[in-house]
C-alpha cells in the first residue's frame, strides 16, 4: 500500500514539472511581449470572469460601436483574446491527472 502511494507521489511530482514550467518563448517574433504577473488562481479566476462580463455587458448595450458619444469602443475581440492568454489551461490540465490520479479511484 505504501509503495503505491510513494509512486503515486513520484507521478505528481512529474506532472507538476510537466503542468507548472513557467517559461514561455515569444518564438523570436519581434512583436510579441511576454510578461509575468504574479497573482493567485482565484485572482486569475476573478480577471478572467470580469473580462467576460465586462464583454457581455458591453455587446448587449452596444459599447463596442463607435458613436457620436462613444469615441473611444471597447475592443471586444483583443479583450476576449487577452482572456484567453490568460487562461490557466496547463493548471485545469494538471488538475485534470490529478484528479483521475486520487479521486477518482475512492
Amino acid at each position: 500500500m505504501e509503495s503505491n502511494e510513494t509512486e503515486k507521489l513520484e507521478n505528481l511530482r512529474k506532472l507538476i514539472s510537466l503542468y507548472f514550467n513557467r517559461s514561455k518563448s515569444n518564438n523570436n517574433k519581434s512583436d510579441v511581449y511576454t510578461t509575468q504577473v504574479n497573482i493567485s488562481y482565484y485572482e486569475i479566476g476573478c480577471v478572467i470572469t470580469n473580462m467576460i462580463k465586462m464583454c457581455i455587458l458591453t455587446l448587449d448595450n452596444e459599447g463596442d460601436k463607435r458613436s457620436s458619444t462613444n469615441k473611444n469602443p471597447i475592443n471586444v475581440s483583443l479583450v476576449l483574446e487577452m482572456v484567453l492568454e490568460m487562461f490557466p489551461i496547463n493548471e485545469f490540465e494538471l488538475l485534470s491527472e490529478i484528479n483521475q490520479m486520487f479521486v477518482t479511484e475512492n
